[in-house]
């Protein structure tokens, strides 16, 4: 004799219809004790559900929407992160970012992180040559980092990496390694807040197409280019992760970005350097320069700004029995 089924301590459910699946589905998902993951997949399976509803969903078209996932999943590799691209193409990323990086005016504005970014750029100096591209066209890059206030910020990590002069990563190649990182490296602002390298000119380019995003995109009769730009990250304990990026102004793709990463706060015009900028940074005068002042914003900035613009969202969904912990909401349960 087969041992019994063990009982379980769950919600009764009832006769289950297209009406009702909903608050079945809740019930018996609110058995745990972390409030915010419950609060996440109530809302999650809400909106699923009503979606479905409000589509009259079919099998095939959930079928393939199971198949198109699947092979999404499929893609990703260790360089290549297919989901991220989705969620780029699908303006997620962006919108994420935005509202959990919230910034106060004059700040610099976040942007999407991308599917390229690797965790090995090398470690370079002030003044490194970060691309090895002979084809591109030279450009100098000096930047400044500063807080909200004005004041220099010393020792931050800044991460850069951008496209060869044919609109590829180097991590496209075949043959990349940690080694043969190219267009891409890993500084360290100076007591001033100043960092400064050479790199050369951005390109458009190409998202991957080749995969299912890029299948998606095509039936959807949307281009997969993206303007011409260089990313850029930033850490330093006691202040707001930063991801962003600066795009040329006057780029062909500029106002059709296909993962939505433009801001107009980050739109640049590229100048030329001088003759004294040439003698003092040993590079061609009349070269491209590209200058910049990065403002970064504390952690306490971020928090009380992501936790007013959290009230105010749920004040705007009326869901006024909400508390808002370190700018997430959860039910007020008290």
């Amino acid at each position: 004799m087969t041992n019994p089924a063990p009982k379980v301590d769950v919600p009764t459910l009832k006769d289950l219809t297209i009406d009702n699946i909903t608050e079945n589905v809740n019930l018996i998902n609110a058995q745990g004790s972390d409030v915010r993951l419950k609060y996440i997949l109530e809302r999650l399976v809400s909106h699923m559900h009503d979606f479905a509803r409000e589509t009259r969903l079919s099998t095939d078209e959930w079928m393939a929407g199971i198949e198109f996932l699947t092979a999404v999943g499929k893609k990703c590799t260790d360089v290549r992160q297919e989901f991220i691209l989705l969620s780029d193409t699908l303006g997620l990323s962006l919108l994420i970012d935005s509202i959990s990086h919230p910034k106060p005016p004059l700040s610099t504005e976040g942007t999407v992180l991308g599917p390229y970014h690797v965790h090995d750029a090398p470690n370079q100096n002030a003044g490194s040559t970060i691309s090895g591209d002979p084809n591109g066209k030279p450009l100098l890059c000096l930047c400044k980092i500063k807080t909200t206030s004005g004041d220099p910020i010393s020792d931050v990590k800044i991460d850069i990496w951008e496209t060869d002069s044919k609109g590829s990563y180097d991590v496209q190649y075949e043959d990349y390694s940690g080694e043969k990182a190219d267009g891409r490296a890993v500084l360290r602002s100076d007591k001033e807040g100043i960092f400064w390298f050479k790199a050369i000119v951005p390109v458009p380019y190409r998202i991957p197409s080749d995969g299912p995003v890029g299948n998606m995109l095509g039936i959807l009769g949307r281009h997969p280019w993206r303007p011409s730009h260089m990313h850029f990250m930033f850490e330093k304990p006691g202040f707001d992760h930063l991801i962003t990026a600066l795009y040329l102004r006057g780029d062909p793709y500029e106002t059709s970005d296909a993962v939505f990463g433009v801001k107009e706060s980050l739109l640049i015009d590229l100048g030329n350097v001088s003759a004294e900028q040439a003698q003092k940074y040993g590079v061609k005068e009349g070269s491209s320069l590209l200058t910049y002042d990065f403002v970064l914003v504390t952690d306490e900035e971020t928090r009380k700004l992501r936790d007013e613009e959290a009230r105010k969202a749920m004040k705007t969904l009326g869901r006024e029995n909400m508390l808002i912990i370190e700018g997430l909401p959860v039910p007020d349960v008290d």
